[in-house]
């Protein structure tokens, strides 16, 4: 049961960082490192709101594994 948590987090672990980075690249250019402030104002459409949103479910769900994983380790 412990290597089936460790393994779904590390798969979930990964699609974050990736999800994360595929949204910080659709903003004009900012990365990770500058601010797009544009984007607060004008809201998201299309793909940035779907990336969006997947970041979200991926992290709700990393939470989740985090939390039972703690619970049947620890």
């Amino acid at each position: 049961m412990e290597t089936v948590l460790y393994l779904a987090l590390m798969v979930v672990s990964i699609a974050l960082i990736v999800a994360v980075i595929l949204q910080s690249k659709g903003s004009m250019g900012g990365g990770l490192f500058l601010t797009d402030y544009g984007s607060i104002l004008t809201g998201r459409h299309g793909l940035e709101k779907t990336m969006f949103q997947i970041t979200v479910v991926l992290s709700i769900i990393f939470f989740l594994l985090v939390i039972i994983t703690i619970r049947v380790v620890g």
